[in-house]
């Protein structure tokens, strides 16, 4: 029996992680989280000093990156391990951020890390929130879903967070900074950021997040896969 793998890919901010999550606690099934597994493989490389733009060196730390996910229904939504370490904060800065994009970049890194995502689909499923889940990873998913936000939107939602957290922050600053990663993301030649041919199109602009929720469930009822 093929088990079923839900992709959620989508532009950072658009709301997967929130969405994954929660859907994983509901369903209760197997949580990737693969823009964390280059969050994670970039703060490896710092803390092993090695140069983000050293393919042959990513690429090693890649093979040998021991990571591990924990859905939670806490503010941390997912709880990610890096060498039996809860790490879950420190790859949710903004620095954290520009550090996945560029190790993302590096082709053999992602190949590298292929197999490791993979090895994620497991009974009784697997929600998987990434950028590339639906058109290179799990390509044969039943159930493939784009998530967008217009760049304001999700710089808002940024803004709300790290302030919530007492990190001041400026709403211009990180909105130049979604888009400068949209770009990297859209460009790159190894796996860019675009929407599967059969994916469904869901815009979270100005949607609560419990609608977003309710829309994918939907769908996943309708083709049987809860």
């Amino acid at each position: 029996m093929t088990v079923p793998v839900l992709t959620i890919d989508g532009p950072g901010g658009a709301g997967k992680g929130t969405v994954c999550a929660r859907l994983a606690l509901e369903f209760e099934w197997h949580l990737l989280d693969s823009g964390a597994i280059y969050r994670l493989l970039g703060l490896k490389a710092r803390r092993e000093g090695v140069d983000l733009v050293d393919e042959e060196s990513v690429t090693s730390l890649a093979r040998e990156l021991a990571i591990q996910f924990t859905p939670t229904s806490g503010e941390d939504l997912v709880r990610a391990w890096l060498d039996g370490e809860d790490v879950s904060r420190a790859i949710r800065t903004e620095y954290a951020g520009r550090d996945a994009s560029l190790v993302a970049a590096i082709g053999p890194a992602r190949q590298a890390l292929l197999d490791r995502q993979r090895a994620f689909r497991a009974p009784p499923g697997l929600i998987a929130d990434g950028r590339d889940m639906g058109t290179v990873v799990f390509v044969d998913a039943p159930l493939k879903i784009f998530l967008t936000a217009s760049a304001d939107e999700r710089a808002r939602r940024r803004h709300k967070q790290l302030i919530d957290k007492g990190v001041g922050a400026s709403l211009a600053d990180l909105s130049a900074e979604i888009e400068e990663r949209d770009r990297r993301d859209r460009e790159r030649q190894v796996a860019p950021l675009r929407p599967a041919q059969d994916a469904v199109f869901i815009d979270t602009t100005g949607v609560p997040v419990d609608e977003v929720i309710r829309q994918v469930r939907l769908l996943a009822e309708s083709r049987q896969l809860v």
